[in-house]
């Protein structure tokens, strides 16, 4: 039975129909995968950004916090190195209101001439020869002869040997020093310091751990105390 004009144009339609809906659930299809694929991409980058830049600030904050370390033991550093400033200013003024009363004991004749007395002794024992000259200021020529006078034969009787003493009556210690004498073997090599100065800073060096446990209490940290 043969197609009329209108069947065929019937069948026509209907495979255009079918070919556009084909057509059209490819496309959905296609677009659909698209939109898939775009979403997963997306996620991706995003994903991507998101842990570069979660990785920045944690980079930022490390630094950060390394920087605010820094800073803080500086700080510490600081108020440490102050601190002990602060703490040998004290020593400083201390040691020097101690040198201002040692200038005082040689304006007392009878007790600076029994330290005289004393210093010129223990001069001549660390020496222990036959010769010596002892250095003084020159206002203290006079009683440093009287010491040497009263010591000498102390000396001879401890030591069972003569000795001769000579005052340097050219070259004097200072004026301006609170007192005491030098005292040098015969060709001036040896030499014992026995200046009031001298005296104060070797007590202070001996006793400087116990003076700094007085003022500033004892150091948990500190293993030895000398």
């Amino acid at each position: 039975m043969a197609l009329t004009d209108a069947d065929v144009q019937k069948q026509i339609k209907h495979m255009m129909a079918f070919i556009e809906q084909e057509a059209n659930e490819k496309v959905e299809e296609i677009d659909s995968k698209a939109e898939e694929e775009f979403n997963i991409e997306k996620g991706r980058l995003v994903q991507t950004q998101r842990v570069k830049i979660m990785e920045y600030y944690e980079k930022k904050e490390k630094h950060i916090e390394q920087h605010k370390k820094i800073q803080m033991s500086n700080l510490r550093s600081q108020a440490r190195l102050k601190v002990l400033k602060a703490r040998d200013d004290m020593i400083q003024d201390l040691l020097n209101e101690a040198r201002q009363r040692l200038a005082e004991i040689a304006k007392d004749p009878d007790n600076y001439s029994v330290l005289l007395q004393g210093l010129v002794l223990q001069g001549l024992f660390q020496l222990l020869e036959p010769k010596v000259t002892i250095r003084c200021r020159q206002q203290d020529v006079e009683m440093v002869q009287a010491a040497v006078n009263n010591t000498i034969p102390i000396y001879k009787e401890a030591v069972k040997s003569n000795i001769v003493v000579k005052i340097d009556q050219e070259r004097f210690l200072p004026s301006d020093i609170c007192g005491g004498i030098d005292v040098y073997n015969e060709n001036g090599k040896i030499k014992v310091s026995n200046t009031l100065e001298n005296r104060l800073e070797l007590m202070a060096q001996q006793m400087m751990p116990e003076i700094r446990v007085n003022l500033f209490g004892a150091n948990p940290n500190r293993k030895f105390t000398d």
